[in-house]
């Protein structure tokens, strides 16, 4: 994102803080004062509010930052549906023992809260108001937006509230709607957003975030993100193939990284407003980082020689305890351990990795050691952290938070040419057609490999010589390219399904919907604890939201599945661990 869109930021933060803070005697206090009032507001604060609460609900909030929303004041939620989703496919480390302890009902309360009461309220108290002025673009970016959240909160929950929700005040308790019937309404909103796209005669928002006013990529998104619903719905639907090919034919969706739909943390502020990428904000703090990596992830890009590695973490020691020094109770008890019998009998990695890569195992709920000076982190792809130049430096900045490799000058990526090369790759594979689905595995992984090689020259200070280079880049490519054509069956599955998730590193919601669509990598690191429980198939609904609506009934356990997830339930599934 260019420059000048901080300062557009912060001008608009600003001038709603001046609106705010007039007639305050008069202030009704039945209003929310961390949510935008038509009184208070226009059509351009409105959009520029919904996009960036679409990025929250998607990769979530620095916690504890009092000023959540860096354009309107906000409010404070959680780590959004991205986390949880690479959490539960090992993208990122899972920190508890068990399923249903580690998500329970009231972790999502904020997540629900953000979409309910943020971004789908604020779209209702917006439309009128574009609406009267002509504004169609505005209702096209909002449509848009709606489209993309309600089908994720039915990717996460199943049915949930909607053609009840946020559309009176008088209803209180929003009946469930089907799943299905959501993901119909989304597609009805992405035609109308089309229509609107299309619409020259008409002003365009003061900012766009995402595109720019651009609107022949909004186009593209549009259809690309009917692409994802459709194929979404593959299992269920038997047409739903041929629409998705539909559009393919038609060739407008997004095809080209330029015009990939990301959101691009503006960075470099740390507070009032916060406007880093959360991982950022949430590991690049003067106690060290606060997530742990992913030792499968890891594990898995540098056995196979993966150029990204470099991109995607960064180290802060070369010595692990048990590997290349001695094994160490304080800060990594498990380097005392012997492997659980689970992992030796499967071969999976336990405890430590070589080289300095420090993480966690899925499921290692061991507390909080002083470790955090050694923990491997984000590095500068996809949260403008630093890149590994092997400086092994901490990241600890109680100075100037901000300064260390990229300053959180990152990325969210939410619809992406590399993904659609996936999307297909998966088509072709359950078709039989081997051929077109390495040939799109390929393409994917060309353009997303050059698009995480493009973020190196965010951290100024970094030795770049240490990049791979592009027979590096070649070499990779290839030998996994020939490995899947060398391999049959489950085999070519995860080695489509390996590349799948390290390519989608920052979108958790495309890797959880594909492991429960495919049931692959079956090779993932299994759970500590040898019986985790259920694996979730589906979130339990907030908390907040059983209690307070008659309609909603708590789910008997995270079993429950999706209305387009009709893969096998029994233990023999890969799934149930």
């Amino acid at each position: 994102m260019k420059r000048t869109v901080k300062y557009m930021k912060w001008s608009l933060f600003v001038g709603l803080l001046t609106l705010a803070s007039c007639e305050v005697s008069e202030l009704d206090i039945t209003e929310d004062p961390n949510f935008l009032t038509p009184e208070l507001s226009s059509p351009d604060f409105y959009i520029t509010s919904i996009q960036e609460d679409f990025a929250r609900h998607l990769d979530g909030d620095v916690a504890g930052d009092p000023n959540d929303n860096f354009v309107t004041g906000g409010f404070q939620f959680g780590d959004g549906l991205s986390p949880l989703g690479m959490e539960l496919t090992r993208v990122m480390q899972m920190s508890s023992r068990d399923y249903e302890s580690t998500y329970q009902d009231s972790d999502v309360d904020d997540e629900w809260d953000n979409a309910y009461r943020g971004i789908l309220k604020d779209i209702r108290l917006m439309t009128p108001l574009a609406e009267e002025s002509g504004l169609t673009r505005h209702l096209g970016i909002t449509q848009f937006i709606e489209a993309y959240v309600i089908s994720s909160l039915v990717d996460f929950f199943g049915d949930v509230p909607y053609s009840e929700a946020v559309q009176a005040p008088e209803i209180v308790n929003a009946v469930l709607d089907s799943g299905e019937s959501v993901y119909d309404a989304a597609q009805a909103l992405l035609d109308q957003a089309i229509v609107n796209f299309s619409n020259a005669a008409t002003s365009n928002p003061a900012t766009d975030l995402v595109y720019n006013n651009d609107y022949t990529k909004w186009l593209k998104a549009a259809n690309t993100l009917k692409m994802k619903l459709y194929l979404q719905t593959r299992l269920v639907d038997p047409g739903a193939i041929d629409a998705f090919n539909a559009i393919v034919a038609s060739g407008n969706y997004i095809t080209d990284t330029a015009d990939d739909l990301d959101f691009n943390w503006p960075g470099t502020s740390a507070a009032q407003p916060d406007n880093r990428h959360p991982r950022y904000g949430l590991n690049y703090v003067s106690n060290g980082p606060g997530d742990y990596a992913s030792n499968w992830l890891m594990n898995d890009m540098q056995v196979n020689g993966d150029p990204r590695l470099r991109y995607y973490f960064y180290r802060q020691t070369n010595e692990v305890p048990g590997v290349e020094i001695a094994p160490d109770e304080q800060t990594l008890r498990c380097s005392l351990q012997t492997p659980p019998a689970h992992y030796t009998s499967g071969g999976f990695t336990f405890c430590n990795l070589p080289n300095g890569y420090w993480g966690r195992d899925h499921g290692d709920d061991e507390g909080t050691p002083p470790d955090g000076p050694l923990r491997t982190t984000w590095g500068v792809y996809p949260a403008g952290g630093s890149f590994d130049d092997g400086s092994f430096r901490t990241v600890a900045q109680p100075t100037d938070p901000t300064s260390f490799g990229g300053g959180g000058v990152g990325v969210t990526p939410i619809l992406n040419a590399f993904m659609v090369d996936f999307w297909r790759a998966e088509i072709a594979l359950a078709q039989g057609n081997v051929a077109a689905a390495q040939g799109f595995m390929e393409a994917g992984m060309i353009k997303q490999i050059a698009k995480v090689q493009s973020f190196a020259s965010l951290d100024a200070n970094a030795d770049l010589s240490f990049e791979p280079s592009s027979a590096d880049v070649t070499d990779f490519i290839n030998a996994e390219v020939t490995a899947f054509s060398a391999a049959t069956g489950d085999d070519q599955w995860n080695i489509l399904a390996e590349n799948y998730f390290i390519a989608h590193y920052g979108n958790g919601i495309e890797t959880y919907n594909f492991y429960r669509r495919t049931g692959f990598p079956n090779s993932l690191q299994p759970n500590r604890e040898p019986s985790p429980g259920s694996f979730p198939r589906s979130m339990f609904y907030p908390n907040q939201a059983v209690t307070s609506n008659s309609n909603i009934t708590q789910k008997s356990s995270l079993a429950v599945q999706v209305f387009w997830d009709n893969n096998p339930a029994g233990p023999s599934f890969p799934l149930s661990n």
